[in-house]
């Protein structure tokens, strides 16, 4: 199953502690959609005309559909699945994705963004959607260096 990750899902390091053997096949979008933090703090994406959400496809085994079933609160209500549309260097592809129940919004936990922020460079997204990103996060993160290296975070 290929599963569209768009917060923190898309950090290549976290992936692999919560689906060990999960298979990166790149960056996608979702379009007519945005990422936004809901009033619990927790990152999202909802209907946005003329917007576009970057994010990771992943090729997830049963086992780790379980795994982020379990990490995204399934039972709880935090998060429902879906299966929506997104576009792939090879076209448009059908994949999972975990969309919040709570749609108000909110300010993110303060560790979140950063952890978004580093993976949409990693993945090198737009530096637009990079800066849409960096405006969500907390102030004390904006324009923060990197101590070992003096670029911008």
């Amino acid at each position: 199953m290929l599963y569209f990750a768009y917060g923190s899902n898309m950090s290549r390091h976290l992936m692999g502690l919560r689906c060990p053997g999960a298979v990166s096949c790149g960056p996608a979008t979702r379009e007519g959609y945005e990422f936004f933090i809901n009033t619990s703090g927790h990152g999202s994406i909802r209907p946005a005309p003329g917007r576009r959400v970057h994010g990771v496809v992943w090729r997830l085994a049963a086992r780790h559909v379980a795994a982020l079933n379990n990490y995204e609160g399934i039972d709880t209500g935090l998060y429902r699945r879906l299966m929506a549309s997104v576009r792939t260097g090879d076209g448009m592809r059908s994949a999972l994705v975990y969309v919040t129940n709570d749609t108000g919004k909110g300010r993110p936990h303060s560790a979140y963004m950063p952890l978004v922020i580093a993976a949409a460079r990693d993945w090198a997204f737009p530096d637009a959607y990079i800066s849409e990103l960096s405006r969500i996060a907390p102030m004390r993160w904006r324009g923060a260096r990197r101590a070992d290296t003096g670029e911008l975070k």
